[in-house]
């Protein structure tokens, strides 16, 4: 199989480029000054057992490719503020033998929430969900750092909405081979929804930094609560904590990494990169949704959303909001919710 990776970022890039170091053809699909910089230099990836640069093709859209192969998998891993616009690039692309890549491509959404793969399912036939455990960072064109050891990352696989089958298991195998954990199970979106809940946070690090005082703590706790309450009313299943934490053991340590530092998660790198959009809407704000289909508040989640979007609309830098700050404003729309 080939794996044409749609979104050579953080994730993009380190899954492409550990496939590509195991001997898996891979394409790189990227724009702008990231793209520039994979053609003229390749993909710079950092990891802990050292840098390499892999030359491999990277392309802006289909048209680029010609015809795809019967055997190509697309790995969609742009934001899923993005996704619209890379289905309907993507959809319509002509398959050798006849048809298109909705009709007749595998496609995986290696995405945070789970839009995207809503999303994807109204246009292609075979969809896989994918929930993410893979901390990397891409804030320079060109340059993707992963930093988990001794496996790169995690990736439960599944097919949307339910299932498995074996095409799910031999690209599972493909990425085992690649130092990641690629469980298939019949109920990825349970992973998924778990890792939602995680997700929260990233807006409050984008806009105010590391959770890392106990104030920050305290008030992802209020957070995370919120999104528990939204989920149990919505009658959304999702794994706990503990299970998580079992599976994951010790598998994914995470070590610095010279000349790549990590500052923090996808929106945070958001925002440092001057994108402009920032995936709350899909984070913060799917609690929001269900909330209101639910009849359940969810005041701080639409806080964080909002000012999220704000910073990424203003180019207002990532953890500039002092934490004080933040924790005061959800105070106050705690309060006016309550009365």
């Amino acid at each position: 199989m080939r794996y044409i990776i749609i979104g050579a970022g953080a994730v993009g890039g380190a899954v492409g480029g550990r496939l590509a170091q195991s001997g898996r053809e891979v394409v790189l699909v990227a724009r702008g000054a990231h793209l520039a910089a994979l053609r003229a230099h390749g993909l710079r990836l950092r990891v802990p057992q050292g840098e390499a640069v892999l030359d491999l093709p990277a392309v802006e859209g289909p048209a680029e490719l010609g015809p795809l192969r019967a055997d190509d998998v697309l790995v969609l891993a742009v934001k899923t503020q993005d996704t619209q616009a890379a289905l309907a690039a993507w959809g319509p692309a002509p398959v050798e033998g006849g048809g298109t890549a909705a009709q007749r491509l595998p496609l995986l959404c290696a995405q945070n929430g789970v839009e995207g793969q809503r999303l994807a399912l109204r246009g292609f036939r075979r969809v896989y969900g994918v929930c993410v455990w893979l901390p990397a960072t891409h804030v320079e064109p060109g340059a993707v750092s992963a930093a988990g050891t001794p496996l790169t990352g995690m990736l439960h696989l599944g097919r949307y909405p339910h299932g498995t089958d074996d095409t799910l298991r031999r690209i599972a195998a493909d990425l085992e081979s690649a130092h990641f954990e690629a469980p298939v199970v019949p109920d990825v979106s349970r992973w998924q929804y778990a890792k939602l809940l995680g997700n929260l946070a990233n807006a409050m690090e984008a806009v105010s930094g590391p959770l890392v005082s106990e104030e920050a703590v305290a008030l992802y706790a209020r957070v995370r609560a919120e999104g528990e309450a939204v989920l149990a009313a919505a009658g959304i299943a999702y794994a706990s904590a503990e299970e998580q934490s079992t599976l994951r053991g010790d598998k994914i340590t995470l070590v610095p990494l010279p000349g790549a530092p990590r500052g923090g998660g996808s929106s945070w790198q958001s925002l440092t990169r001057g994108t402009g959009t920032i995936e709350a809407d899909h984070l913060n704000g799917e609690i929001v949704l269900l909330g209101r289909l639910h009849g359940v508040p969810a005041p701080l989640n639409e806080l964080l959303q909002r000012l999220a979007n704000s910073f990424a609309r203003k180019g207002r830098a990532a953890g500039s909001l002092p934490v004080a700050e933040l924790v005061r404003l959800a105070d106050e729309v705690e309060q006016e919710n309550s009365r």
